[in-house]
């Protein structure tokens, strides 16, 4: 290379002061900016365009160095590929070599933090949390998540795909949420391997939805009128959240959080607020005369009706404690049709069950009853009234038949 491209000497550019731009040859120029700072710029064009990429301060890139770096961009415009462009593909590179040393449960970490915010219900990132931690993390938690395939989603799924079906289920959708924000926050490339829709379906049986739903078990509702017997005769707080349940047709925790002032009893109605619905809407229940009674019976310490210690709700497991003391000795009595022991939301299905078989309500009055959304988009579009006194008609009868013990045999 001769003298006339190699303009500069080392003493120069650590002499030179003067703001400005100072040519080496082919392209390689030496930068001081008004504050002082000297860097080198290589200087080309491509395409009829100008460009400049930046090659480091002086202090750390020699002049030698400089001339070295601005050699290889120069046959890299030789060669018809832009020196920005390849340099920006070599820290792409860099950056996803580092990002493979973040692991999978590094990523869902992340994840769930970014998210929990979000989310509605705050046990949402304790399940999360906990069903990666049980299935995902004994597999590939440890593992760089840039190194996650298809085999490795697999073979966490398959042991439990039949068995806990929609356990699995979650997981692997829980799973690809966490491998997008991955690939989005560079940690990954390619395709999401436990993505379903054209990939995983190929490996992994389809089972039908109506297969993974577990139902509560229920008790048959002819037994409904000796059960709350039976429960009558039980003390405490607990038991009467049990029966106040049943004669609703309420959820649990529907229950449980119930406050005085959403009750109208003149009115005899029980306003359900939005945000202590599952569907989240408001929900009003007509209240039966045996409902009625039984909050009569409820002392008013506070606002919570069915209060525990401290005049806090009480908790989903004293419900369920009521049922398990009720089937206590060597032969559980109330238990569903496979004689598993009930379930507090399984009186919702004997609610159902008897209002199917013994009245002649339309099926859209129960439905409103439970809180469920129609399933048709145009049936629901029609029915965009609550059945109100539908419902209250609908629920007397019910109390009237629970609280009617069965004829005993002669």
């Amino acid at each position: 290379m001769g003298r006339t491209q190699q303009r500069l000497t080392a003493l120069q550019v650590n002499k030179l002061s003067k703001p400005g731009l100072y040519g080496d040859g082919g392209g390689l120029t030496l930068q001081i900016t008004r504050g002082g700072v000297k860097s080198w710029l290589f200087r080309y064009m491509m395409a009829g365009k100008a460009y400049g990429m930046g090659l480091g301060p002086i202090h750390t890139v020699s002049l030698a160095e400089a001339r070295q770096k601005a050699l290889a961009a120069r046959k890299l415009v030789l060669d018809g590929i832009n020196p920005l462009a390849a340099k920006k593909q070599e820290q792409l590179a860099a950056a996803l070599a580092d990002a493979k040393m973040f692991t999978f449960d590094q990523c869902s970490k992340a994840y769930i933090a970014a998210q929990k915010a979000g989310w509605k219900n705050a046990k949402h990132a304790d399940q999360w949390t906990n069903t990666l931690n049980a299935y995902a993390s004994p597999i590939f938690g440890h593992l760089p998540v840039a190194e996650i395939d298809t085999g490795l989603i697999v073979k966490c799924l398959t042991p439990i795909w039949e068995s806990k079906t929609e356990t699995a289920s979650r997981l692997r959708g829980r799973i690809e949420s966490v491998l997008g924000w991955a690939t989005t926050s560079g940690y990954r490339i390619g395709e999401n391997p436990a993505r379903w829709k054209g990939h995983l379906e190929n490996l992994l049986a389809t089972i039908s939805k109506s297969s993974r739903i577990k139902h509560h078990p229920s008790l048959a509702w002819q037994r409904m009128g000796e059960f709350v017997s039976a429960l009558k005769s039980r003390e405490g707080a607990s038991a009467r959240a049990v029966e106040f349940a049943i004669l609703t047709a309420c959820r649990s925790g529907e229950v449980r959080g119930a406050r005085w002032s959403e009750f109208d009893l003149e009115k005899k109605v029980w306003t359900i607020p939005a945000e202590r619905m599952k569907a989240k809407r408001e929900h009003e229940v007509p209240l039966s005369d045996a409902a009625l009674a039984l909050l009569k019976l409820m002392p008013e310490r506070g606002d919570i009706v069915f209060a525990g210690t401290k005049e806090q709700p009480l908790s989903d497991m004293s419900l369920t404690a009521v049922i398990r003391r009720m089937n206590d000795g060597d032969t559980p009595i109330w238990v569903d049709v496979n004689g598993e022991g009930i379930t507090v939301h399984g009186f919702r299905s004997s609610f159902r069950m008897w209002a199917a078989e013994t009245t002649n309500y339309p099926r859209e009055v129960a439905e409103h009853a439970l809180a469920h959304q129609l399933p048709d988009a145009v049936e629901r579009a029609y029915q965009r009234g609550s059945q109100f006194a539908k419902r209250a008609a609908l629920m007397t009868e019910w109390a009237i038949y629970c609280n009617k013990l069965p004829a005993k045999p002669s």
